[in-house]
């Protein structure tokens, strides 16, 4: 079987992230893999990609002065991914992120090639009222539709609802890695994860932590990854009087070093599609705190077992989840000890094993 995967980029994301294990996976396997990202060789992926992948970088990403030269410009990136995709001569492909999915979508008529498209987040809300009627139209194209929660299917049209599966992200066991920096955290340590985004509510976990900063004047909390909000983010760290008690590394090549340090991992996200960050922090052992967004945390913390489920975008419910954990070391430990069954609940055989279905699925109905 011959794969084509397409995405913006590989640089980043969970969904990048994703994206680069199923590809080592079918790589290790003997399955020919071509990637096609969007962007241009300037754009490296972030992930390590097995020597037998073939990731051609297209070039097509880009910004558009208005709405007519943006219409070109998608038109001509629909062309150009369409020629690839022919090049490729796959058998099956598979993209992934919902604009993605919607060009991959359009790129593929005619060519009696299946389309499986797998939506990352929330679906329908986040991207605009043109690109959400795009999505609507062109998901009717795909041959099957991968979400990841039964959370996200309440989105998904009653038309569509037998092209769609249910497949969550992979959990790996954590592993050292090459990159060891020799980081340490100031214990004890609050940490969490993700893109400086209005996404990830870290604005919210800065003023849940400053609830706290008095009563717990030892406690630091370090906060991994980079993005657009980093000023805003540190002149509101600064506001609420944490200058010394918030460190912003940015983005670091092994979390799992800082993370496997940790006291307690906190998640305050408005929306997901199904967490890698929390997942790895699970898989590391560490007690974890997440907001109840749309959608993923549910499906993945077993509230009281193995983490603790708050309100979303409330800064009380989670300064109260905190101060409960940085009380209790006991409680603490408790949730620790039963996080990394993540590892086996979510395996990465496992979810291997229901990608290679959906696609066989799509490849027989073509």
């Amino acid at each position: 079987m011959r794969l084509t995967l397409v995405i913006h980029c590989l640089s980043g994301g969970g969904a990048e992230r994703v994206m680069s294990i199923m590809s080592n996976y079918w790589a290790e396997k003997g399955l020919p893999i071509t990637i096609l990202t969007f962007v241009d060789s300037t754009v490296p992926p972030s992930y390590d990609l097995d020597n037998r992948i073939h990731h051609i970088p297209l070039g097509i990403a880009g910004n558009s002065a208005n709405k007519i030269i943006g219409v070109w410009n998608n038109w001509k990136c629909i062309q150009t991914l369409r020629r690839a995709i022919y090049e490729s001569k796959p058998d099956a492909v598979v993209s992934f992120q919902e604009k993605t999915n919607a060009i991959s979508l359009l790129a593929t008529r005619g060519l009696n090639i299946p389309v499986v498209v797998s939506e990352r987040n929330e679906p329908g809300k986040y991207h605009g009222i043109i690109w959400e009627q795009l999505r609507q139209w062109t998901n009717h194209l795909a041959s099957r539709i991968v979400i990841q929660t039964d959370r996200a299917k309440t989105h998904v049209s009653p038309k569509l609802e037998k092209r769609v599966r249910i497949i969550p992200n992979p959990v790996l066991f954590p592993t050292a890695g090459k990159y060891i920096s020799g980081k340490k955290l100031i214990r004890p340590a609050l940490i969490a994860m993700g893109r400086l985004e209005p996404q990830k509510g870290f604005d919210v976990l800065l003023r849940a932590f400053a609830h706290l900063k008095d009563i717990y004047p030892e406690w630091t909390l370090t906060i991994l990854g980079e993005g657009r909000l980093r000023s805003e983010l540190e002149i509101l760290r600064d506001q609420l009087g944490l200058v010394n008690r918030v460190n912003l590394p940015g983005r670091v090549k092994n979390p799992y070093e800082l993370l496997s340090q940790a006291d307690i991992f906190v998640m305050s996200s408005r929306y997901e599609g199904f967490p890698n960050a929390l997942c790895e922090a699970m898989a590391c052992g560490i007690p974890v705190i997440s907001t109840d967004c749309p959608c993923g945390p549910r499906e993945i913390i077993r509230d009281g077992v193995d983490g603790i489920l708050v309100l979303n975008e409330d800064v009380s419910a989670l300064a109260l989840a905190m101060k409960r954990l940085m009380d209790d070391e006991k409680e603490r430990q408790s949730l620790a000890s039963r996080a990394p069954e993540v590892i086996e609940r979510f395996s990465l055989d496992k979810v291997m094993a229901m990608w290679k279905a959906v696609i066989d699925e799509a490849i027989a109905a073509t």
